[in-house]
């Protein structure tokens, strides 16, 4: 199998084992290439994701789509990575250090919930940069969730709460913080449903890419 190509597992597997696998491999495929990726005269970097299930209903996934089955599955925009980096960097800093969560993956859930737009709103409520909907900032005493400042202290203690109740378990924490902790109790892994495959596969692959920058910089 092609080093960039992720195989997640059929309905009776749990997806987040292959998504570790994939990702174990990944950072094989951007060791060879992390000298392109992160060339001083251009910090952007293109990814788009490709998908096809095959007879035995497994999901392929791939940035380099090998077979002809492949189709556009999810389109990247282009990353500034010192953009990106400098965005809220301070408050994601210290939110990261209080709660004890990886700021690399703070800054990946935010890419992956609201492209660090701090006014987003989702069709179902959600909002901010962390995408907090109103229950849980409720539970949280967010009093606005369009301050950066509030949205993302909130977030990380509500992605450090699952991250708790998960054993440390990434995959498994990034499915409860989207979908919520009960649905991934029930089916014991994460759930069978393509915003929250999408949302985790998103995440961990984000993180990658940031770990990634900032072992380029001084």
């Amino acid at each position: 199998m092609n080093c960039s190509e992720i195989l997640i597992g059929s309905p009776a597997e749990n997806l987040w084992a292959k998504i570790m696998l994939w990702l174990a491999k990944h950072r094989t495929f951007f060791c060879l290439f992390v000298g392109a990726l992160f060339l001083p005269a251009s910090n952007v970097v293109y990814a788009d994701i490709y998908r096809y299930v095959d007879e035995n209903g497994v999901i392929h996934f791939s940035n380099v789509p090998t077979n002809c089955r492949y189709r556009l599955y999810a389109r990247e925009s282009n990353l500034d990575y010192k953009a990106y980096f400098d965005r809220y960097d301070n408050i994601i800093k210290d939110a990261s250090r209080k709660h004890g969560v990886d700021s690399s993956l703070v800054k990946a859930v935010i890419r992956a919930e609201s492209d660090f737009d701090n006014y987003a709103v989702s069709k179902a409520g959600a909002q901010g940069l962390m995408q907090l909907m109103p229950e849980t900032a409720k539970k949280l005493a967010v009093k606005d969730c369009f301050d950066p400042g509030e949205n993302i202290h909130a977030g990380v203690r509500y992605l450090k709460l699952q991250l708790r109740n998960f054993r440390n378990d990434v995959p498994m924490a990034l499915a409860a913080y989207n979908a919520g902790e009960n649905a991934v109790r029930k089916y014991g892994r994460i759930p069978p449903y393509k915003e929250t495959e999408t949302f985790v596969a998103r995440v961990l692959r984000y993180w990658d890419e940031f770990n990634a920058y900032k072992r380029t910089q001084p």
